[in-house]
């Protein structure tokens, strides 16, 4: 069983087991979100170029909006929509159904397979951080058919939304990015989560996003 950031009490007299406490309270929540701020800010001002770049190359390109808008499961489990730039044509697909993308995906635009290899769909989550809704590192938000799906086979699956999503997070840095097509992909992912969540620091999240600088952009498993 796993036990989230428990800890030891006692009330009246008796000892107490908390199994699952809050990872980011207090202080270390403000120290967070500042991090989200100052950091976040920065690198939104840096990125501003690219971004308008990519836009006007998936208008010029492919017919759609420039954006893809689908709504994710937050910090205990508020919904809230997650901003990506669109990689895919437009299409339908069945309700409650979410299909993940796999290599060679037909469904990807000219550009499509490009952005998603190398993150660059990701960056307009940055204003997802500065609205307060999303942190720069922390377990990737999952669709929510996804959610509903998993949580029914792997151990303490939603104890991810303990703590906002991430644009980058531990698992991802350790090679756990990509299409989950096998459960043990699934449950890897969701163990380096939460080892994130018991184990976070500024220190930690800093080292992760220069993971991700250096390593994380470009992985063979991203499509």
């Amino acid at each position: 069983m796993h036990l989230l950031n428990h800890r030891v009490s006692e009330v009246a007299g008796h000892y107490a087991i908390d199994l699952s406490v809050t990872p980011m309270n207090g202080m270390a929540r403000v120290v967070k979100r500042l991090e989200d701020i100052v950091v976040g800010g920065l690198i939104s001002v840096f990125i501003l170029p690219v971004c308008i770049g990519i836009a006007i190359a998936i208008k010029s390109t492919s017919p759609g909006p420039v954006l893809f808008k689908q709504y994710r499961t937050g910090a205990n489990g508020k919904q809230f929509k997650v901003y990506k730039f669109r990689s895919m044509k437009i299409h339908q697909e069945q309700e409650g159904q979410v299909t993940q993308a796999t290599k060679d995906d037909p469904r990807l635009t000219s550009i499509g397979a490009f952005l998603r290899r190398t993150s660059l769909d990701e960056l307009p989550q940055f204003y997802n951080v500065l609205q307060g809704r999303m942190s720069i590192v922390g377990p990737r938000p999952h669709a929510l058919a996804h959610n509903e799906h998993y949580k029914e086979f792997v151990e303490s699956y939603m104890r991810r939304h303990k703590v906002k999503p991430g644009i980058t997070g531990w698992a991802q840095v350790n090679g756990l990015r990509g299409e989950t097509d096998t459960l043990e992909k699934m449950e890897r992912r969701v163990e380096y989560d939460l080892w994130y969540i018991d184990n976070w620091s500024v220190w930690l999240d800093l080292r992760i996003i220069l993971l991700t600088i250096f390593k994380g952009f470009i992985n063979p498993n991203a499509y």
